[in-house]
């Protein structure tokens, strides 16, 4: 028999070493040739005509051509290469104060050259410094379209990457997927909407491809936002197909305890709500429902009423709320409306360590523990829940995609999904339930409960000071509570700002007598928890905190809000602080103090937060100015949620591709796929959690 022999090793595969200008596409996320061919210039440049020398001015940004007579170094602070260019009406200095001795050889004299650059008068008559040039043959015909600049890196010159978008837009998939027929009146196709954008000819408004309103951009806005809608449609249709618990209302059960024990009654709205909440998840598919109510409308008694539902059904609730001292407040609340009704409690945040934790963390996966409050730490690898039918998330935009869905996959069964139940103090613009929340069944608290005070909202430079410190006094010796908020805990040698811990000093120096507390994320968790204590009793009656105060705290006696540099903060954090007072019978005032000069952007905020107590004003104002990355929690992600669409600018081609979505859906499934495919690779899980 022949001796057996090893088998042999497989050839060594050496990895191909991709040049620098690869690895920069790479970089910018282009890999693929429909990559290169949605990369779009962010400006044009006019190189389709040469100016003459003699007719240059100052500031103007032009093209000429001509011979070079000279070019020479000279030494003086620094190295500068310095060339003489001549046309048959003049001359020009092109200077050059970085240079290589390949720019010496392509500016050699005698060599034919084309310069573009901005012009200026300099000692020796016209220049221009660090202008763009080339080397070109005698009659070299000039360029028939606009010349792009592209989106790029250090590693990637404007040459190379204009030759890949060209090369790559001509092998590009671009063929037609959506039926002539349901397409907008005026839209061109695909293919030749981009190469127009990619290379627009000399006669081409620049006006409207610079503001993105010309029919070949409207066209790809129009592809963008339609496959947006279409994931929006196949995530509903997907969870339509998932089961969940139903979980439906016990007459004489849990929630109605629960309601008898209230010392209020619910708004109109409040009982509207619960009725719509109630009504999804008696169903055996999943909610995927969006509360969204104003500060202080009443939302966690809401959420209170729909884990009393799930845990009559036996199944458990989690609650997850984006800071501790929100979560504390909400378990501080659920605890004393449900644990005299018997119902077992569990409280998990970050800063809960040991032996409590551990037990808390057992009674959440034995089932003990029948509703589950708490921070992130919820959504922990080592907390595993019985039978987890209802989630909720509060202030959802504070969380980040991934958190959500964490959430949502901590239900143990296999074939079951938990309810999930996304509130929200933001209430949420038009334009972004119909594009990134059209998928989300939307409840709306439009009703505060009864004895909620206006609050009037007031600017003062920070030059008044001491006279918003005499008003302290006056509310103090009223026995009314206040709160001062600074955006920083200590000293910065960057930003110069009054930090909590001064204000704390100076107000305890201003006010003898009076037990003024300091508030911040640094604090440890048990003092957080003092400090907070002695302020909802009553017994402290100035607050200095940062913004852990932003939502949640609910204090009656509070009545004057004081917000130090109201200029740095944004518009929904405004509110959300504004929010703090208001909650009793007392009058209430919001004071933004702020420091000058304010950006126009800061004099917006600070105008909308004196002209509206709003909650969907304030949010359609703070929409224009961040974006909708901090209303999706999807800013961590580092992608823009649209590359090419303007929520604010084309709502009328959001409305026509929301009208398409579901023809195309049903009628041509195919298209619809791969037009979703086309325009979000691997963006529609942001759309889905």
């Amino acid at each position: 028999m022949p001796e057996a022999t090893a088998p042999a090793d497989p050839p060594k595969t050496t990895p191909v070493k991709l040049s620098a200008p690869v690895r920069a596409l790479h970089k910018l996320g282009l890999r693929r040739d429909i990559d290169l061919a949605l990369h779009l210039p962010l400006r044009y440049e006019d190189e389709t005509r040469l100016a003459p020398i003699a007719s240059l001015r100052d500031g103007d940004v032009a093209q000429v051509q001509g011979r070079v007579l000279e070019c020479r170094v000279e030494a003086r602070a620094r190295r500068q290469l310095v060339v003489r260019l001549a046309d048959l009406s003049g001359e020009l200095v092109l200077r050059l104060l970085h240079f290589y001795p390949s720019h010496q050889k392509t500016l050699a004299a005698g060599q034919t050259v084309r310069a573009r650059g901005e012009v200026r008068s300099g000692f020796f008559g016209r220049e221009m410094v660090h202008p763009e040039f080339r080397a070109v043959a005698e009659g070299a015909p000039l360029p028939q379209a606009l010349t792009p600049v592209y989106p790029s890196s250090a590693q990637l010159p404007q040459a190379y990457l204009r030759k890949a978008v060209g090369s790559a837009l001509a092998r590009a998939p671009l063929a037609e997927l959506l039926p002539a027929a349901l397409l907008p009146p005026g839209l061109p196709p695909l293919r030749e909407a981009l190469q127009f954008l990619h290379q627009p000819p000399p006669s081409a408004a620049l006006a409207t491809l610079q503001d993105h309103s010309h029919p070949a951009w409207q066209r790809l806005k129009f592809d963008e936002l339609l496959a947006q809608q279409l994931s929006q449609l196949q995530a509903q249709q997907a969870r339509a197909r998932l089961a969940a618990p139903a979980l439906r209302r016990v007459p004489a059960g849990l929630a109605e305890q629960l309601l008898a024990a209230l010392p209020f009654k619910l708004t109109a709205a409040q009982q509207r709500v619960v009725a719509e909440i109630g009504a999804d998840i008696a169903q055996p598919q999943p909610m995927h429902r969006l509360l969204q109510g104003d500060v202080g409308s009443g939302k966690t008694v809401v959420a209170a009423l729909a884990a009393a539902v799930a845990i009559d059904a036996g199944w458990q609730c989690a609650l997850m709320a984006p800071t501790e001292i929100l979560a504390e407040q909400h378990f501080r609340k659920l605890v004393g409306w449900l644990q005299p009704l018997g119902v077992t409690t569990a409280w998990l945040t970050g800063s809960r360590k040991g032996k409590g934790r551990t037990a808390m963390v057992a009674q959440v996966g034995s089932g003990e523990a029948m509703l589950v409050v708490g921070t992130h730490a919820v959504i922990q690898h080592d907390v595993a829940f019985a039978r987890l039918g209802l989630a909720v998330v509060d202030e959802q935009h504070r969380f980040g995609v991934a958190q959500r869905l964490a959430l949502r996959e901590k239900l143990n069964a296999q074939t079951l999904e938990p309810h999930l139940l996304m509130m929200s103090a933001t209430p949420i613009p038009r334009t972004l339930a119909m594009s990134y929340f059209a998928d989300l069944a939307v409840s709306t608290l439009d009703e505060l409960p009864p004895g909620r005070t206006p609050i009037v909202t007031k600017l003062f430079a920070d030059d008044k000071r001491d006279a918003i410190i005499q008003r302290i006094r006056d509310e103090v010796a009223r026995g009314r509570q206040v709160y001062w908020v600074c955006p920083l805990v200590e000293e910065s040698e960057h930003l110069d700002l009054q930090n909590a811990t001064a204000t704390h000093a100076e107000l305890g120096a201003a006010l003898p007598g009076t037990l003024v507390g300091l508030l911040h994320g640094r604090m440890a968790s048990a003092e957080k928890a003092a400090v907070m204590s002695l302020f909802t009793a009553g017994d402290m009656k100035v607050l200095v905190a940062t913004t852990v105060i932003e939502v949640g705290v609910d204090v009656p006696g509070a009545s004057l809000m004081v917000i130090e540099h109201a200029e740095r903060f944004g518009l929904a954090q405004l509110h959300q602080l504004r929010g703090r007072v208001g909650r009793g019978a007392a009058a209430s005032v919001c004071v933004l103090l702020y420091s000058g000069p304010l950006s126009p952007t800061a004099k917006d905020r600070l105008k909308a937060m004196a002209e509206t107590n709003d909650g969907f004003e304030i949010a359609r104002r703070d929409l224009e100015i961040r974006g909708p990355g901090e209303f999706m929690g999807a800013r961590q992600s580092g992608d823009a949620l649209l590359r090419f669409a303007d929520l604010q600018a084309d709502g009328a081609l959001l409305e026509q591709a929301r009208a398409l979505a579901p023809r195309l859906l049903r009628e041509h499934p195919q298209a619809a796929q791969a037009q979703v495919e086309r325009w979000l690779p691997g963006g529609a899980d942001y759309l889905k959690a």
